[in-house]
């Protein structure tokens, strides 16, 4: 069976011409490349039409820079509304360097749709004019971080900010849920940026080995303050009457 290359993702002709994904969008940025656009940031490649151009401009004796959006020239917002749609990954930009990850597996959004239930039946009843979001949607803490949290809260008195196209002040509250491929993202890089942003709270949610884990700020710094597992009853100090039971959470 012929291989189709007339209508290859940025994925894929990155892989034909053993290119970096970052690459090829830089080259459709700048125009040096052909492409069709099918939507909004949904590009196809003809392979064909690709390489002819790339000899008229010289550019595949270009050798990779794989630092070029983080320490020569920090990624920011402005190149992330730029990146076209990859199916199958999404895409976050933290302190200035681009983040692709894959998109999350069904036990992963079955846990992040069941708490988001939860989340939203209890700041229903405590706070009415705010409000519990989840991915995808565009968290922008600076310049140079765009973050897509599973999962946030903003607080009614914050509530202006529901009508923007992204939220652009640290949320109330941030909860990540832990896929294999983004564990030690969430854990060690994440949690450093949320503090720094002063997001209050922040809560890493772990779906294979079933366990919250609730931080909030205290003194500048992330403290524990409430944790649970398996079967167990989640409480926490800061939310008065919040009961979420593990079993409506977890797979």
């Amino acid at each position: 069976m012929e291989r189709n290359t007339h209508a290859l993702t940025a994925h894929q002709l990155a892989k034909e011409l053993s290119l970096s994904v970052e690459t090829i969008w830089r080259y459709t940025r700048q125009k040096r490349i052909p492409y069709s656009e099918l939507g909004p940031r949904q590009y196809r490649y003809d392979l064909t039409q690709v390489m002819k151009a790339l000899q008229r401009s010289n550019t595949t004796t270009v050798a990779e820079s794989p630092a070029e959006y983080s320490a020569k020239k920090p990624f920011t917002y402005h190149d992330y509304v730029q990146l076209p749609e990859e199916p199958g990954f999404r895409f976050e930009v933290l302190d200035g360097c681009l983040v692709r990850d894959p998109s999350p597996v069904t036990k992963h959004q079955r846990c992040s749709i069941r708490l988001h239930v939860l989340l939203r039946e209890y700041f229903g009843r405590k706070d009415p004019e705010g409000d519990v979001l989840g991915a995808p949607l565009d968290v922008i803490l600076s310049e140079y971080t765009v973050l897509q949290p599973d999962l946030l809260y903003i607080p009614g008195s914050a509530s202006d900010v529901l009508e923007h196209a992204y939220i652009d002040v640290p949320p109330e509250l941030v909860v990540e849920i832990l896929s294999p491929s983004t564990a030690q993202k969430d854990r060690i890089r994440k949690t450093e940026i949320y503090r720094k942003a002063g997001v209050t709270h922040y809560w890493i949610v772990d779906p294979d080995a079933k366990t919250i884990e609730a931080f909030a700020l205290r003194d500048g710094y992330y403290a524990l303050l409430a944790a649970a597992s398996d079967n167990e009853l989640f409480q926490h100090p800061d939310f008065p009457e919040m009961e979420i039971p593990l079993e409506k959470v977890f797979v």
